[in-house]
């Protein structure tokens, strides 16, 4: 202390040696640091750390998979017809309720049309012949069949009957060489004409089955020619769009008919829908090759429609395309998912976002994604214990995009820190903003994220290239 007096002492000896000038140079110099101190030093705010904290929970964590996509199959039948002429009544409304084969308007054909109809009636009566035929032909196979199969006995019957005796019982003499070899080639034909029979009537199923294909396909197109315009199915119509007086007019289609009794080269026209209220949708959504791999049939999904944002529908995987596509170097896989039963009306090309549901667990443990850091594929979290923060090491398991699953390493109700608040306030006054002598603009109160007070490593994003000492 006395060393301390005596340099002060001498200090201000020193000071009364010099002139005036320099004085009031030092004494300005010695105001200056003093005003200083008060700024950095007296003045220096403190930082009041606080912590955001999660708590170790049981519960049930749902794995999903998110993709977007649109209806590509609605529950509605086209009302279509290749008519052309005026319409001259009209039996239903939008909103009524119909059964397949309704009728539901009648047109005053033309020229054109009438011959149309009556082609396509032709062609409808040819094809029911054609599988009357077809069963004619069965008939006639079987009967062929049975037939050859007598000759081949027969046939065996006289082969035995030569090796065993010489005498040939038709003409009562020696067998000679021909009549031996005419005996042998027999069962041989005889074997032939009953496999060919044999044949025709196996594959005569298959041919009625055509004929009646054919039958079919007729009678469609004769309905989309008649005058009378009926239902394709049973359901509720809507979008019709025919009145008694309009003029209906044909137009090529641009192709054939692969239905060569049909007839072709006349488009059809859509005149409204039959909905079926019990009817499936179908939506088609696009996955990465990341995420497919997880999907699979029957997996359920919850779906948003940008139409209907305030409802959740529901469904489940239908299919799923492993061939995938490629557009612009990156592979996208499709996934149909079929609706269950809606209360609203469902467009094609509606869009959709689609949660799939690809895994659930139940009472495990789980803690908020935030809330873990791995750093060379070791996991752990950070406890606060007697204010310091510890970590832990633990084993995870699945997870979704806010928790995880804890396998070990933390029981339930233990509490874990997910953040560090740093909150810089001045410690003579209670104002949160301050002069800053350095930028000349006043700086208000922030608080970062962190994982201590002020090394900026960031808890939220739960991987950092290496810990801190003290563990940060």
């Amino acid at each position: 202390m006395q060393k301390i007096i005596q340099k002060i002492k001498k200090f201000l000896n020193f000071i009364k040696q010099l002139s005036l000038k320099k004085k009031i140079i030092i004494l300005a110099l010695l105001v200056l640091i003093a005003v200083l101190l008060k700024l950095f030093v007296f003045n220096s705010p403190t930082a009041a750390v606080t912590y955001e904290t999660a708590v170790v929970t049981k519960g049930t964590l749902i794995t999903t998979v998110s993709g977007s996509g649109t209806i590509t199959s609605v529950n509605s039948t086209d009302i279509s017809s290749k008519v052309s002429g005026v319409v001259k009544a009209v039996y239903v409304s939008n909103g009524d309720s119909v059964t397949k084969g309704q009728k539901i308007a009648l047109v005053e054909l033309d020229e054109y049309a009438l011959e149309r109809q009556s082609s396509a009636w032709a062609s409808y009566l040819n094809a029911q012949e054609a599988v009357k035929t077809a069963l004619k032909n069965k008939s006639a196979a079987d009967i062929a069949m049975w037939q050859a199969r007598e000759v081949i006995l027969k046939a065996e019957d006289d082969i035995e009957y030569k090796n065993t005796n010489s005498i040939n019982p038709d003409t009562k003499e020696e067998y000679t060489l021909s009549e031996k070899t005419i005996i042998d080639k027999s069962l041989e034909q005889s074997k032939l004409a009953f496999s060919e029979a044999e044949t025709k009537y196996k594959n005569a199923d298959a041919e009625i089955e055509m004929a009646k294909t054919q039958v079919t396909s007729a009678l469609r197109d004769y309905q989309t020619n008649s005058a009378t315009i009926t239902a394709p199915v049973a359901g509720v119509v809507s979008n019709l769009n025919l009145a008694a007086g309009m003029t209906i007019t044909s137009s090529s289609s641009g192709n054939n008919s692969a239905n060569e009794n049909s007839v072709s080269g006349t488009a059809s026209q859509t005149f409204g829908k039959v909905s079926d209220p019990d009817g499936s949708l179908l939506a088609t959504i696009s996955l990465s090759e990341i995420d497919v791999i997880n999907v699979k049939a029957n997996q359920k999904v919850t779906l948003i429609f940008d139409a209907y944002e305030d409802k959740t529908f529901t469904g489940k995987v239908l299919a799923v395309d492993t061939d995938g596509t490629i557009s612009s170097g990156v592979t996208s896989y499709s996934v149909t998912i079929i609706l269950d039963p809606v209360d609203v009306e469902v467009y094609s090309n509606m869009a959709v976002t689609a949660d799939i549901i690809t895994d659930i667990q139940t009472d495990v443990l789980m803690l908020p994604t935030a809330a873990i850091q791995t750093i060379n594929n070791q996991s752990f979290v950070q406890i606060l214990k007697d204010n310091v923060l510890t970590d832990v090491n633990v084993e995870v398991g699945s997870a979704n995009d806010s928790y995880t699953i804890i396998k070990s390493g933390l029981n339930e109700g233990d509490e874990v820190v997910t953040s560090v608040i740093t909150d810089a306030t001045d410690t003579n006054t209670s104002s949160t903003n301050e002069f800053s002598p350095f930028s000349g603009l006043s700086t208000s109160k922030s608080s970062s994220s962190s994982r201590s007070g002020g090394n900026g490593i960031d808890m939220m994003t739960g991987g950092i290239g290496g810990r801190a000492p003290g563990g940060f």
